[in-house]
Formats: structure tokens, C-alpha cells, sequence
């Protein structure tokens, strides 16, 4: 393949700083039948993922530990890809379809030309042949930052000939579970157009916004499950340009609250439009690329393993839906936690470590004898969320907590870890892979303050005895409540029953938990409405307090509840004390206020 080519040749080694912008300009003045050789001083492994994207194959050479001499090559027009074996697709017009698009992206025609030489071209363009046109423009170097900047540019070039494929599916079936949230969330943007046209009323606003910010579910959902499950197909487009376009609707939802919360009245209802559109926007692409795309690509079978996995994350506006295929008699079987233990069992048997073991049989591990059992509920009772990502980058493990601080389900594993973050988050994670693997470093930390709650992360390289480099475990956990302690406590208290302290004779200093005052009239017979009525942002709290206030979430069931249930009511069905309950939601007003 290199004799083929005529190479420009990059010497990076010992050079950093300006070594990037040296292979982006090479890349764009690159003429046909070039190609571009890098040397380095150590393998650069955070290049290849950066030149597969912008469509070179490559080929490496080790000198020695020391030098590495790369051959970047453009791919050749059109090559097959992975998506393409699931799809029954002309390729003669999705060239065509593909020399049109690239016309116009490299700045040849102008966007009306593009519409023109569209129509002149193809009569219909369906969904399938859209979205591997997208896929394929990875292989001319356009880049996914530039398809989420001008993806309306490209959905316009299609004006009048993209079909629509109304999707008839029934009830339980995944992607009918996400046309009917996306159904329920046109009804709360149709309501916001009412409102409008009415007298401003700031609760009513705050329990819509409260609705509205559900989408993130939606989200979640789709970007655990669904563009997993299109990844292994080789639609990965939609991990990388989509999820970009849904954080902008967060911001903007987060935007908007903040204006209403801060009695910004006239800036909140100008935003209003924008909100709106870029919410219909981002349906309308949906329903008209991603969901009949998701049809052609992805198996029954596929969906039946999606649908056990959807119940993890849950739902937006919507109840849950119905079991979808052998989703229910499957439930069980395929719960992660069997996943964990046939994963566990297949990698100890594989390395000698057992042959038939059952869930009973005693292993010797680093520091003492577990059954898989026991490993498994270990890592299902700790007060952290842990992942590992191996050597190769690909997500192997999560463990299957229930205070999990992000959503996550089975459909993670297998994937490439950048699949499994927001592009803007990418670099940040490849750098930290990065570093680890080539020794720099052995642990990052971040922290953030996200709904009410602090975030702490830390993650940590994984090596093997010898010092090699064998992944990246990450660690996560909501340390809110331990950030805000104080003093000492050295009695025994339970969180979540009525019983007087036990003291601990060898303590000599007697301390008790402070009670938080309590200046807003909170009482256990409160109704939790009225509460509502006067601190609306108390309903997303109680959302992320306990995962037993999950149900609440659904918009039927919240409107009983919150009407006839109160504050000790409450604190029942979530596992604390009537004073526990209390003094959170005076902590969150007072951070609020």
C-alpha cells in the first residue's frame, strides 16, 4: 500500500506543542494519491482514532522503542463499510447522493446548487441512504464537529425529497416507546405555546419546565441503549453528532430555568422560541433519520435486549411501557447481575482458574476466599459506582448499584469508551487514556455540583504486576452528605429507622447529629402540594433523593400523590425519618433561596 502513494513525511519527534496543527494542514493540503508518514517517539495511539475520522487507513512500523514510523492513507471512495451489511441500498445513487453533499461541504457549490443538483439527481432519498451518507463522509475528513454545525445546512440540501416513514409498531416495542414519549413531549410544548398567549404565572411555568427537563431520560435512554446497540452495526454518527445536539437542549432547559427561578420574566418568555425549536428540531430528525434507520439496522432480537435494558434508565412523561418479546419471561435470566457472574465465570475458566465453578464454590482471590456470589454482591453494595475500560479502550464491566449516580445499562458494555461520552468530553478522555498508558500518570480526579448534589470522581490506571498498562477504572460517588459533615459523631444512629442511639462504651465524649432550623413552617402533616406551590424545585430534589421516589416521576401519579401525601408520608416511602426528610428539603431551600 505505501509504495502506491507519495508520502509527506511529519518528524514529531521531541515535538508537542505545534505537532497537531502540522498534520491538520498537511491533511488539507493534501493532493490525490498522497499520503502523510509521521514519526514519532513513541507509538501515538491518540492520532489513529483522530485520522480514522478524517479517512486514512493506516500502517505501522517499530524501528524501536523509540521510533515508530506511521502511513496515514485516504481510504479509497466508497469502501464498504460495516454499516452498509445490514442495508439493501443502491450504491450507485448513494455516490451519487455522496459527490453532491461533499460539493457542497468542501465550499465547491452553494447551498442552492446542492438543492438543485439533488432533485436534478434522485427523485426520493429514504432515511437508510441519509444515514450512511453521513456515516460515509468520516472516509473524505469531514469532521463531526463540522456535521453537528451544519447539519440543518445538509437536512435542507434534502428539502421536499427525504421520506418519511411513518413507523407502525406495537406497544412495548422500543422504538414505539420513544415515539410515544416523543408524542407526550409535543403536548408540553403545545401547552407552553398556550401559556404564552396567557397571564404570566410562575408556578405553572416551573411545573412545565419541571416536565420538560424529563427529556433528559429521554436522553440517557437513547444514548445508553439505542445508539449502543447502532455502534455495533457501524452506525456510530449518531453517538457523535446527535448527543451533541441533545446537551445543547439541556443547557438551554437549564438556561431557561435559571431565568425563571431568578424572576427573569421578560428574558425567560424570549427564550421560550428557541427552546421550542431546537426541542422540534431534534424530534423531527428522530423520527424522520434515526428511528426508521434504527428499523433497517438493528434485529428483533436487538430490540428485545434493549427493551430489558430500558426499565434501568426509565421514562419520559410516559408509564412504563409494556414487556416486548421475551423481554418478561427474560427478565431474571438476563438481570446483570447473571450477566456479571457468567462474564466472571467465562474469564476465570479462560485463564484456568476454575473449571465448572458454581456460584457457591470457593475462589482464591488477591486477599482471601469469595463465591462469584459474594464477589457480585460486593460490588453491588458498594457506596461507589465503579467502571472498567480495558487496554483496547472498550468498556467491560460496570457495577450494578442502586444509588448509581448516572444511568447506565447493559448496553454499554462492548462499546468503544469515547462512544460512551459527549464529543466535547472526548479529547478530555483520550488524553487521560493517554497519559495512563504511556506512564505519565496514574490517576485523574474531577468534581462537580450538578441538581443539588456534589459529584466526586477519580480515575485510576490499571496495571497488571509487571507495570502494564491493563485499563481505567473509574470511580464515582455522590459525596454530598459527606461533604457537609461536621464535628464527630460517635454514637450509632440509623438512617433509616425510629431507635435511640446505641452508645459505644469506649467513647468518652458524648456528640449528637445538629438539627438543621428549620425557619419555613415544615411540619410532618404538611401536604406535599402546598410545599410545591411555594418551592416548585423541591419536586426535582425529591426525583434524585432516593430511588424509591422513582414512580413519582410519572405525571399521573405525582399529581395523586402530591395532592393527598404528606411530608411523613413521604419520608416513609423513601426510607428516612420524618426529621431526616425535613431538614434535606430545608438544606436544599436554603441553597436555592
Amino acid at each position: 500500500m505505501k509504495k502506491e502513494f507519495k508520502y509527506i513525511t511529519i518528524d514529531g519527534r521531541g515535538e508537542h506543542d505545534h505537532f497537531k496543527d502540522c498534520i491538520t494542514k498537511a491533511i488539507q493540503e493534501l493532493k490525490e494519491g498522497e499520503g502523510i508518514h509521521v514519526i514519532k517517539d513513541f507509538e501515538p495511539f491518540p492520532m489513529y482514532k483522530m485520522m480514522e475520522e478524517k479517512g486514512f487507513n493506516k500502517s505501522v512500523e517499530k524501528i524501536s522503542d523509540e521510533e515508530f514510523h506511521v502511513y496515514f492513507t485516504p481510504k479509497a471512495a466508497l469502501e464498504k463499510i460495516k454499516m452498509g451489511e445490514y442495508l439493501d441500498l443502491d450504491d450507485k445513487k448513494v455516490e451519487k447522493i455522496m459527490k453532491i453533499k461533499l460539493s457542497f461541504l468542501k465550499g465547491e457549490i452553494s447551498l442552492d446548487e446542492a438543492k438543485e443538483k439533488m432533485k436534478a439527481s434522485v427523485d426520493k432519498v429514504t432515511p437508510q441512504e441519509f444515514a450512511i451518507c453521513e456515516q460515509y463522509l468520516q472516509n473524505y475528513g469531514i469532521t463531526d464537529d463540522e456535521l453537528a454545525e451544519r447539519m440543518d445546512e445538509i437536512l435542507e440540501i434534502f428539502d421536499g425529497i427525504l421520506e418519511s416513514n411513518k413507523l407502525s409498531l406495537p406497544a412495548g416495542h422500543p422504538i414505539r416507546t420513544y415515539l410515544d414519549e416523543v408524542e407526550a413531549i409535543r403536548r408540553v410544548l403545545a401547552e407552553m405555546k398556550k401559556m404564552k398567549q396567557k397571564k404570566f404565572i410562575k408556578n405553572q411555568w416551573a411545573e412545565l419546565y419541571d416536565q420538560l427537563s424529563q427529556i433528559n431520560t429521554h436522553f440517557a435512554r437513547k444514548q445508553n441503549q439505542l445508539f449502543a446497540a447502532l455502534e455495533r452495526k457501524g452506525f456510530d454518527k449518531p453517538s457523535k453528532v446527535m448527543w451533541t445536539l441533545d446537551n445543547n437542549i439541556r443547557d438551554i432547559i437549564k438556561k431557561a430555568k435559571g431565568l425563571l427561578e431568578t424572576d427573569q420574566d421578560i428574558a425567560f418568555l424570549e427564550l421560550l422560541d428557541e427552546v421550542i425549536e431546537m426541542v422540534e428540531d431534534m424530534m423531527v430528525k428522530e423520527e424522520e433519520i434515526l428511528f426508521p434507520t434504527s428499523m433497517d439496522l438493528l434485529t428483533d432480537e436487538d430490540f428485545v435486549l434493549m427493551r430489558k435494558g430500558d426499565d434501568e434508565i426509565g421514562y419520559c412523561l410516559i408509564s412504563n411501557p409494556l414487556p416486548y418479546g421475551k423481554a418478561e419471561k427474560e427478565k431474571q435470566e438476563g438481570s446483570n447481575n447473571n450477566e456479571l457472574l457468567k462474564d466472571l465465570a467465562h474469564v476465570l475458566q479462560k485463564h484456568g482458574v476454575l473449571n465448572g465453578t458454581s456460584n457457591s464454590e470457593v475462589l482464591d482471590v488477591s486477599q482471601g476466599k469469595l463465591t462469584l456470589e459474594q464477589i457480585n454482591l460486593i460490588f453491588k453494595h458498594l457506596q461507589v459506582d465503579l467502571s472498567y475500560v480495558d487496554e483496547n479502550e472498550i468498556v467491560k464491566f460496570y457495577s450494578d448499584t442502586k444509588h448509581r449516580v448516572f444511568p447506565r445499562s447493559a448496553g454499554v458494555i462492548g462499546r468503544e469508551v469515547q462512544n460512551c461520552h459527549p464529543r466535547e468530553s472526548v479529547a478530555t478522555v483520550e488524553e487521560i487514556i493517554r497519559a495512563f498508558r504511556e506512564g505519565e500518570q496514574d490517576e485523574a480526579e474531577f468534581w462537580l455540583e450538578m441538581g443539588g448534589k456534589f459529584i466526586y470522581i477519580i480515575y485510576n490506571a490499571v496495571r497488571d504486576d509487571e507495570g502494564n498498562f491493563r485499563g481505567v477504572l473509574e470511580m464515582m460517588q455522590d459525596a454530598t452528605r459527606i461533604r457537609s459533615l461536621e464535628g464527630s459523631q460517635k454514637l450509632l444512629s440509623w438512617n433509616n429507622r425510629k431507635q435511640e442511639p446505641i452508645q459505644d462504651p469506649t467513647v468518652e465524649e458524648k456528640t449528637s447529629q445538629e438539627v438543621v432550623k428549620n425557619p419555613y413552617g415544615i411540619k410532618r402533616e404538611m401536604i406535599l402540594s402546598d410545599l410545591l406551590k411555594e418551592y416548585p424545585f423541591i419536586k426535582e430534589f425529591l426525583f434524585n433523593l432516593s430511588p424509591k421516589y422513582s414512580k413519582l416521576k410519572n405525571p399521573i401519579i405525582f399529581k395523586t400523590m402530591s395532592s393527598v401525601a404528606t411530608i411523613e408520608m413521604i419520608s416513609e416511602r423513601g426510607g428516612f425519618t420524618v426529621e431526616e426528610l425535613i431538614n434535606k428539603i430545608v438544606e436544599e431551600i436554603n441553597r436555592n433561596i
